[in-house]
């Protein structure tokens, strides 16, 4: 892919996206009884890391995104970005969710720049943001198309640029390549890599993909269902680019499931 402006977010990388969850917990009120969502979550994620949450359906892991993006402030504990509390949305922490929930009316440039309408730059300065993170993604020549005019690998590079192109401290995905065939999916995983490797934002992923989450991540946290908790936090220590087939791969890929199944 065509390489991207180097933004300022990616210049000071290094001292930005420290993320801690300091007891994090998390219950719902059901048929007039407390369900236990989330138990003593505490994980320490370091500027420029790229984390994976892997786990059963039910443990937590959306729930977990879900209160670092800051759409649910009713937790215990404490959520911190770079030392301060998360209270609500916010500009510094982009998302992207498995499908691409782009506006079928307006067309990709207008999509990614929908990020930016609530901000104080200039228009030139959003203009300019839109036109790079579209290059990020591989997309140029495809800013005046409509989200169905694009197959369902490029309508997600477009979501990965609109969670981007506010300069976030840290995005977020949520099984952002789940809905797509193996082909795309791997695909789009190399490509995630390299934009992740250019811009050195931190980055969380939910993922059902155990494989997945040893191709992209420098650690998993394996959670334990129903209340969500951590069970193990792996440490991938594999160079990128990673070969599927290396028999360290194969071995880290086998002590993730071993610690999902048992």
């Amino acid at each position: 892919m065509p390489r991207a402006r180097t933004s300022a977010a990616s210049e000071t990388a290094g001292d930005k996206g420290a993320l801690r969850l300091r007891h994090v917990e998390k219950s719902y009120q059901v048929d007039g009884r407390s369900l236990e969502v989330l138990q003593g979550i505490d994980l320490t994620v370091d500027p420029g890391e790229f984390v994976s949450l892997v786990g059963a359906s039910g443990c937590g892991k959306s729930t977990i995104l879900r209160l670092i993006v800051g759409l649910d402030s009713e937790h215990g504990g404490e959520i911190l970005l770079d030392g301060r509390c998360i209270t609500g949305p916010s500009p510094n922490r982009g998302i992207v969710f498995q499908e691409h929930r782009l506006l079928p009316w307006l067309n990709i440039e207008q999509n990614v720049g929908l990020s930016l309408a609530a901000t104080n730059r200039s228009p030139s300065e959003c203009a300019r943001l839109v036109r790079d993170h579209i290059d990020l993604v591989g997309l140029t020549g495809f800013e005046r198309a409509f989200p169905h005019q694009l197959s369902g690998g490029m309508a997600q590079r477009a979501a990965i640029a609109r969670g981007l192109v506010n300069q976030p401290k840290i995005l977020l995905l949520d099984e952002p390549f789940g809905a797509l065939d193996a082909l795309t999916r791997a695909h789009l995983q190399n490509e995630l890599l390299q934009i992740w490797s250019r811009e050195r934002i931190t980055m969380v992923m939910v993922t059902h993909d155990v494989e997945e989450a040893v191709f992209l991540s420098d650690k998993i946290v394996i959670l334990a269902p129903r209340p969500g908790r951590i069970r193990r936090v792996i440490h991938i220590d594999l160079p990128h680019p990673r070969d599927r087939g290396d028999p360290r791969f194969i071995a880290l890929r086998k002590q993730a499931l071993d610690e999902l199944t048992h």
